[in-house]
């Protein structure tokens, strides 16, 4: 009996509430527009500060999740803190990536590379400028889970003797080659060198962040890249180097970090109460960073949101005020006809409740909109997750209800003979 009771209170009070809506609608689209406004607010930033995040983290997943990359600095750190002491360190050497590769049990992949850098290309039907070149062991291919359009990889040999053999990404083959055409087995050049096309990799496509743009790249041999830059530690024309290096299946990330500082120290001949001359990153040390950001982020978008709310719900307050004073004497018909306090109570409390959820809603439709707008003006996919409208309906609800109980309150607190006798 109470469940159909609270059927037919909620019922008439979401007429009541359209018909309040629709009865003055100027003032009620006025009162709800900090509601509107709020929703609008926190929601459009979750919502952007989720897309970005889920886009970033995405391009992160290329660097791999159980990896650890030996380079000078870590990437939890301000450069500009211990600059000096970090450009003192010495690169990544092709001697600790046989070291580590040989000694470290821990390890399923080891690939070493070295950054040549952006170098023109051309061809005999076209060309390119800016295209990052990278010298790479046999690894590189698995460690990235690189996928082929046209042609292979590279085969043992040709990375043994170091021939002049090329791997291009799909952007650099679109501006050499016209398009269906498949360039394996055609030369191009760079820097003087002719090279010629084993393979051309799947395109990508743009992500927010890319840490490496595969599309834009051409990948040789680490032999063959001697012939770029020096691949010593002389300061001399001395490419950028990394070493990568993922764990076996069944190894914590944390055990293979301190195999790594075993062969690392021995590699390099430190004595034990030298410190460390190289820094391990993993892919956590990026999303602490990140988790850091967008929370402050996030709270700058609840607060703002939150403000725009807490007006809104004035608004509404008033609104529920003005419609108790308007039916004050409804208030004490009903309970003179026997109405208990909390059937007084929960009608006006739904009816502010329906109120800011009809805010509430209109704010989300606003933000798909403008969702919508984003992605098509900026090629960035931003979306509104489910997670994010309960949380806009959540907020709607819980303004409904802060905004409507002291106006509930003081309806259900009438004296029926009072009550009916106002005007």
């Amino acid at each position: 009996m109470q469940i159909v009771q609270l059927i037919r209170i909620f019922n008439e009070s979401f007429t009541l509430a359209f018909q309040q809506l629709l009865a003055n609608k100027l003032r009620t689209l006025l009162s709800l527009l900090g509601i509107v406004i709020g929703i609008w607010c926190v929601i459009m930033v979750l919502s952007a500060v989720n897309s970005l995040e889920y886009s970033i983290r995405k391009s992160f997943q290329k660097l791999g999740n159980n990896t650890i990359y030996v380079s000078t600095m870590p990437w939890g750190e301000d450069p500009r803190e211990n600059f000096w002491k970090y450009q003192r360190r010495p690169e990544a050497s092709y001697t600790d990536y046989l070291s580590i590769k040989k000694n470290c049990k821990s390890a399923d992949i080891v690939s070493f590379n070295v950054f040549i850098g952006n170098l023109a290309t051309e061809s005999k039907t076209g060309s390119a400028s800016g295209v990052l070149y990278i010298g790479v062991t046999e690894d590189y291919k698995d460690m990235f889970g690189l996928n082929f359009q046209y042609g292979r990889y590279f085969t043992a040999n040709e990375f043994y003797r170091g021939t002049n053999e090329v791997v291009i990404g799909y952007e650099v083959y679109t501006k050499l080659f016209r398009e269906g055409e498949d360039p394996c087995g055609k030369s191009i050049k760079a820097k003087g060198q002719k090279l010629t096309i084993v393979g051309v990799l799947k395109k990508e496509g743009k992500d927010l962040i890319n840490p490496i743009n595969f599309d834009n790249v051409s990948i040789i041999p680490y032999n063959t890249a001697r012939k770029y830059v020096n691949t010593t530690n002389s300061e001399f024309n001395r490419g950028r180097t990394s070493i990568s290096v993922k764990a076996r299946p069944e190894v914590q990330v944390e055990q293979l970090q301190d195999d790594l500082v075993g062969v690392l120290r021995a590699s390099r001949k430190l004595k034990p109460r030298e410190e460390n001359n190289f820094a391990l990153n993993t892919l956590s040390i990026l999303s602490n960073l990140l988790g850091s950001v967008f929370g402050v982020i996030n709270m700058a978008g609840i607060f703002i949101g939150g403000f725009a709310i807490f007006v809104g719900m004035f608004s509404v307050a008033n609104i529920m005020f003005v419609s108790v004073k308007e039916r004050t004497n409804i208030i004490g018909i009903k309970k003179a006809l026997g109405a208990k306090k909390h059937v007084i109570l929960i009608e006006f409390l739904v009816e502010s409740i329906v109120l800011c959820l009809i805010g509430g809603l209109v704010g989300l439709l606003f933000v798909y909109l403008a969702s919508l707008a984003l992605t098509a003006l900026f090629q960035f996919d931003i979306f509104l997750s489910y997670q994010n409208i309960m949380i806009g309906i959540s907020l709607a609800a819980i303004s409904g209800v802060l905004s409507g109980i002291i106006p509930a309150l003081r309806a259900a607190n009438m004296e029926p003979v009072e009550a009916m006798r106002s005007k």
